[in-house]
């Protein structure tokens, strides 16, 4: 399994990015999708994920109503909208994938670094 993001740069209080994480190795269909970030000197963070076969969306607290994850099964991809930007969201960015029933994140890509900067 393999899980690439992109995406990551320095942004503007304010602004907006889009994180990519593309998968290979894996029936995607099968694999519910997750972002986690962790900020210097903080512990990692949950932060949005994407059901496999239903889609159901589920967003941490503090990104609700900023944030949007998508999907696109036939590109292997799944996506991070990131609207309304504060320094708060400065962190390393991870995708991460779970089997379909499995009750942990099996794989995790290599992070992409997001700052915001005012």
């Amino acid at each position: 399994v393999q899980l690439v993001e992109s995406g990551g740069g320095l942004v503007q209080v304010g602004g907006s990015l889009r994180l990519s994480c593309a998968a290979s190795g894996i029936a995607f269909d099968d694999y519910a999708i997750g972002w986690f970030r962790q900020a210097p000197g903080k512990e990692r963070e949950g932060i949005a994920c994407i059901g496999s076969s239903d889609g159901v969306k589920y967003y941490g607290d503090s990104v609700k109503g900023r944030f949007t994850i998508s999907r696109d099964n036939a590109k292997n991809t799944v996506y991070l909208q990131m609207n309304s930007l504060t320094a708060e969201d400065t962190a390393v960015y991870y995708c991460v994938a779970r089997f379909r029933g499995s009750g942990h994140w099996d794989s995790w890509g290599q992070g992409t670094q997001v700052t915001v900067s005012s």
